[in-house]
């Protein structure tokens, strides 16, 4: 098993990477966070820290082998916690992950249920879910999280928004604000592809 790429970022899209090693091109798929910590740093050499698993349905002749990467081992190790959650699952996993680990792992170590609903693809049931097995497990990932802001109050649509904005290399707290101010503005918006154009319009001035 591939436990660790050292190499060349070449490319870096909202949910995955491709790693240059040597003559090789790796893609390797990233929880959003790690796309944040990794924007702007396309050409630059990194390490990450992987896990490797198959897709597809055993038996069926069709399995594809994905790669995961992670900034640290330790980052790699709350996500095979994370994961084991029933009805979890490693994309829905990925897909969540949009806050440091330290942040999700002190939530979880707080009851703080309404910060785990903040994250994309996490509804009240699989948070308490995550509550119930994980809770008292994880006080070594929560080391040094500061507390996170909540997007309690956001619909659907806002933090989906609110991904896509982390996930382009935006600090969550200024998303929240842009997301925010721009339905202020415009409170007929409705959708997270009408959103996030608008918020990048505001931010650059070419709408008022």
């Amino acid at each position: 098993m591939i436990a660790q790429i050292d190499g060349k970022l070449i490319k870096l899209d909202t949910d995955c990477c491709l790693v240059q090693v040597g003559a090789i091109g790796y893609e390797v798929m990233l929880p959003g966070y790690c796309v944040s910590a990794l924007s702007g740093k396309v050409g630059s050499d990194l390490t990450l820290c992987t896990m490797e698993y198959y897709e597809g349905t055993p038996g069926g002749g069709n399995m594809i082998p994905r790669m995961v990467g992670f900034l640290s081992t330790g980052e790699r190790d709350f996500f095979r916690k994370y994961i084991s959650v029933k009805g979890m699952g490693i994309k829905k996993g990925l897909r969540s992950l949009s806050m440091p680990i330290a942040t999700i792992a002190a939530a979880i170590e707080n009851a703080d249920d309404k910060t785990l609903m903040s994250l994309p693809a996490i509804g009240k049931r699989m948070a308490q879910q995550i509550l119930a097995e994980l809770k008292g497990k994880l006080m070594s990932f929560a080391a040094g999280a500061e507390p996170a802001r909540q997007a309690a109050g956001f619909k659907p649509f806002q933090i989906e928004a609110l991904e896509i904005l982390i996930a382009w290399g935006e600090k969550r707290a200024e998303a929240m604000e842009m997301v925010e101010f721009a339905c202020r503005k415009h409170p007929n918006i409705k959708s997270a592809e009408a959103l996030v154009p608008l918020v990048y319009r505001l931010k650059q001035g070419v709408e008022v």
